[in-house]
């Protein structure tokens, strides 16, 4: 991931005028009809927790254990280590892990995501994804090792019988600072699938799945990590981070590039963070984040028809790398959540009933 370059404001200004993603006649994008203009709406944050500087904090995933308060649990990559905050509040609970490969331990980790009562955590520097059990984060196994070379984001997709299909993005570049990105021919394996099981211990054995990753000039993942699916629309959308049309791009959940992506000019900056917000099981929306460094904006998608809604910013967030929603209720947000990560020192939270409201959203969200 990049730092990135304040835009201007004339350049943001004049990027929220978004263009839609316009209904193709087949599986190959057709067409895209320009919107009417989008303002950005300015949301007050819940809470921004205070700063931590020096860890880079990255990622984030929130879990509620059927007892004790929520948590927000935050990947911090020069430490390696995960820090834990309470999702309510922002107060920082407790810090797990240290550097190394030993099971507990981690090297420069990315990506991480919750199932049930388990985080699966990505290692950048050890090439794997580790899973550990919640709340007490006992290691219960690692996996990836064999085929995995810079992985980054990852998104969980639990199934009925207990196991979890898990898609990791692998970043492997070329050139002495890992800048350059590799010859389009080379790009199928932007994406691992496995398939992870649990015996009665709890440990995790996992399967490979295949890979995938489309080679062609309209559809390749030049520049990835972040990646979240819809199981109920067959959908992966997968943030490509690569200049200057930053987008997210369709997948289906068995690998196949749509064509499908949001205009290229829709991003004032990097296409980071993205999660979906559920509202039952079809309706609700896609949250995107676009990586601006003196604020985050974030865009609102339909989740069927990826048609741009809304965009609002913080007073506060900026430099927003991961983003973390949560819908089950707990006492500060009883509609749930959206957490993200501020400048890579805090973790700030919006109610989504404020987003509801602001933004004028589906009443079945609230």
């Amino acid at each position: 991931m990049r730092t990135p370059t304040p835009a201007p404001l004339g350049a943001l200004v004049s990027t929220v005028l978004l263009s839609l993603l316009a209904a193709c006649a087949s599986s190959r994008a057709a067409a895209v009809a320009p919107p009417p203009a989008a303002a950005v709406e300015t949301l007050r944050e819940s809470y921004v927790s205070p700063p931590n500087p020096g860890e880079e904090l990255d990622s984030l995933a929130a879990w509620h254990g059927a007892e004790g308060r929520p948590w927000v649990i935050a990947t911090a990559k020069s430490m390696h280590r995960l820090v834990v905050f309470d999702a309510d509040t922002g107060e920082r609970l407790r810090e797990v892990g240290a550097k190394g490969a030993a099971p507990g331990q981690f090297k420069r980790p990315n990506g991480i995501a919750v199932a049930g009562d388990r985080v699966f955590v990505v290692e950048r520097d050890n090439h794997r994804v580790q899973v550990l059990s919640l709340p007490d984060f006992r290691p219960l196994g690692t996996f990836g090792e064999g085929e995995l070379r810079s992985p980054y984001g990852l998104w969980l997709d639990p199934s009925a019988d207990g196991g979890v299909e898990v898609y990791v993005t692998d970043n492997y570049m070329l050139g002495a600072r890992f800048d350059i990105v590799p010859p389009l021919d080379t790009l199928d394996h932007r994406v691992q699938r496995y398939r992870v099981r649990f015996d009665a211990d709890g440990r995790a054995t996992a399967t490979p799945g295949g890979h995938f990753g489309a080679t062609t000039d309209d559809d390749a993942l030049r520049v990835v990590e972040s990646i979240a699916g819809d199981a109920a629309h067959d959908r992966l959308l997968i943030a490509d981070e690569s200049m200057p049309h930053s987008t997210l791009r369709e997948y289906t959940l068995a690998g196949r590039a749509t064509g499908r992506h949001i205009p290229g000019d829709t991003f004032a900056f990097e296409a980071e963070g993205v999660a979906l917000w559920a509202c039952g099981k079809a309706r609700g929306y896609w949250v995107a984040v676009d990586q601006l460094s003196d604020h985050t904006v974030f865009h609102l998608f339909d989740r069927r028809s990826l048609a741009l809604v809304a965009n609002f910013r913080g007073e506060t967030t900026a430099a927003t790398d991961g983003i973390a929603l949560r819908t089950t209720p707990s006492e500060r947000f009883p509609r749930g959540a959206l957490f993200a990560m501020h400048a890579d020192t805090s973790v700030a939270a919006f109610d989504l009933r404020d987003l509801v409201d602001a933004l004028k959203l589906d009443a079945a969200c609230r």
